[in-house]
């Protein structure tokens, strides 16, 4: 058996590698494996036991040099010694992604949950309130899957509905008027590679960030699609985005569903999907709390005094 690990960072290799390659010896001598380093591969080959425990000994090395700015053998020793999961999944611990410097990592246990339902169905919904991670999380789990080229490509979208304002009143062309819905897709994916990489991702059709009403009449395969602010879908636009997913392809439904700002009485399609759709195998539901929120500390108690009030009020 023969696997290709994608190194995170070319520049980090000799750390990675060791002394004179002295890492890799180890690695050679303690799991019985041949490896070989081509560009910014490794290739891994043997039985295919000491492949995947060796791929995924390589892929710690790579989170711990990046967590901790260096990697000594003691720290290779150890790493081997440890369980190795196959080089497929990522660990409960942490994700990586396009940027050198970050490492995402779940912050609650309710964060970890989701994260492991998003890897473990072809289909999850997750429900918080703003400020747990939902679109975060899910954008993390996109570009690492895209990074290790378990996708083609990544689908972000939102349902252009105004919170308050009407869109024919912002200035501009569609774009410019959609564009402030989109902002928060934006600013995730920034944080998880460097604008030019980016904008050629976009450029290429590798990143699509697009409004809801794009996505009718496609079938999308092998890509990770994102439906984001989904409390916010009608029964028909929600039916509409489930039937688009293809073959080799995952799909991450995210929404507050304390914050519906379609008109009075009319239901959303994400809490009639949830009920409809949360029994069949493959399909993940996560319900993320105020206990997950990571922003500002005055957040959850914020979210705390308005609940408090909607319930006075019933």
């Amino acid at each position: 058996m023969e696997v290709t690990v994608q190194l995170d960072s070319a520049h980090k290799q000799l750390e990675l590698f060791g002394p004179a390659d002295s890492h890799l010896r180890l690695l050679r001598q303690c799991l019985g494996v041949k490896i070989a380093a081509r560009e910014a591969n490794l290739i891994i080959a043997g039985e295919e036991k000491d492949v995947q425990k060796a791929a995924g000994v390589v892929d710690r090395m790579q989170r711990h040099l990046l967590k901790h700015g260096s990697l000594t053998t003691d720290d290779v020793n150890a790493l081997i010694a440890r369980d190795s999961s196959p080089l497929t999944r990522e660990t409960s611990e942490a994700i990586t992604v396009y940027s050198d410097k970050k490492l995402i990592e779940p912050s609650t246990k309710g964060q970890l949950k989701y994260i492991e339902t998003m890897l473990g169905n072809d289909l999850t919904f997750c429900i918080g309130p703003a400020g747990t991670g939902k679109t975060y999380l899910a954008v993390a789990i996109a570009v690492s899957m895209l990074k290790k080229r378990q996708i083609r490509r990544m689908v972000l979208a939102r349902p252009a509905v105004e919170a308050g304002e009407k869109l024919g009143f912002l200035p501009g062309d569609v774009q410019a008027k959609v564009n402030p819905y989109l902002r928060p897709l934006f600013d995730a994916l920034e944080d998880m590679m460097d604008f030019t990489q980016m904008k050629k991702f976009i450029e290429l059709d590798i990143i699509e960030i697009i409004p809801l009403a794009f996505m009718r009449g496609r079938t999308l395969n092998q890509a990770i699609i994102i439906c984001d602010e989904a409390q916010n879908t009608s029964p028909l636009q929600m039916l509409m985005v489930l039937t688009r997913l293809g073959h080799g392809s995952k799909m991450i439904i995210t929404g507050d569903i304390t914050q519906i700002d379609l008109d009075t009485g009319q239901k959303s399609g994400m809490v009639g999907a949830i009920e409809l759709l949360r029994r069949i195998k493959g399909i993940g539901v996560v319900e993320l709390t105020q206990r997950d929120i990571v922003r500002h500390r005055l957040v959850q108690n914020i979210v705390r005094a308005y609940r408090k009030n909607a319930k006075a009020k019933r």
